[in-house]
């Protein structure tokens, strides 16, 4: 499926959002470090159940880098900002590891606009005791490594070729990472104390072999968050679900989103 890129000013930034498919509206939200490199057969997928919006955030991406933007609470106003600005209600709004992190304290301030949260292995949130992977000292190799359990998912993406406009994009994309999640590293210390305020039906996935943050921390989100509508443990996958095993993640999230229409 094919997607059109726009560039709607937010705020003053200007941003750069892939847009396909039509209907009720469904926001993508990137996780750190790589971003949005290109375009995945899971916003395929997507695209056939609405109208999918996929943005780079600020910082990120073809995005500008807005002086103003300097945390993930900062990024929820921004985002919560955009639907205003584009007047989108109802959004399905799905969030992958530091783009969880953000869907999460977009509802904890205001959730009229949003429909449903889908936070896919989200960062934001701590467990004692756990080991997590530290993705900013870690090499490039370490790095994709640490994103999937099936390594043919390491050896296709270490064989793309990376143009220098890539390599620019990646590290642009580290910089600004680092900027929103250095300290604390990936999580928040507060946002467990306003988790209850988010009333929007919740859908919780996430890789069991998760070597970037741990599967065993879903357990703090299902404490806190009373609103989970249903939890997906799923077996043999890492960091990236949607990518690792699309179709048990894109099949009962989109027949969700239809039904839910």
């Amino acid at each position: 499926m094919s997607y059109k890129s726009t560039y709607p000013s937010i705020n003053g930034c200007k941003l750069h959002l892939r847009e396909a498919g039509k209907g009720r509206p469904i926001l993508f939200l990137h996780g750190a470090g790589s971003g949005v490199m290109e375009w995945l057969p899971f916003f395929d997928r997507l695209a056939e159940a609405g109208h999918l919006l996929v943005p780079d955030h600020p910082g990120f991406g073809d995005s500008d880098d807005p002086s103003w933007i300097k945390a993930i609470p900062d990024m929820a106003m921004f985002y919560l900002g955009m639907l205003e600005e584009l007047d989108l209600h109802d959004v399905h709004v799905i969030g992958h590891s530091l783009g969880g992190w953000i869907a999460a304290e977009m509802a904890v301030r205001n959730r009229t606009r949003i429909r449903d949260i889908t936070l896919m292995a989200p960062a934001g949130l701590r467990k004692k005791g756990l080991q997590y992977s530290d993705l900013f000292i870690q090499t490039p190799l370490e790095r994709v490594n640490a994103l999937y359990a099936d390594k043919r998912f390491v050896e296709a993406q270490l064989a793309k070729p990376l143009s220098e406009e890539d390599r620019d994009k990646l590290l642009k994309n580290w910089f600004a990472s680092a900027k929103l999640a250095w300290e604390p590293r990936g999580f928040s210390l507060v946002l467990p104390n306003w988790l209850h305020r988010i009333k929007n039906p919740v859908r919780l996935i996430w890789g069991k072999d998760d070597a970037v943050i741990p599967s065993a921390v879903s357990s703090e989100w299902v404490e806190k968050l009373p609103s989970v509508k249903y939890f997906q443990m799923i077996e043999q996958c890492g960091h990236m679900p949607h990518i690792e095993k699309l179709d048990e993640v894109v099949g009962r999230l989109i027949e969700d989103i239809k039904t839910s229409a």
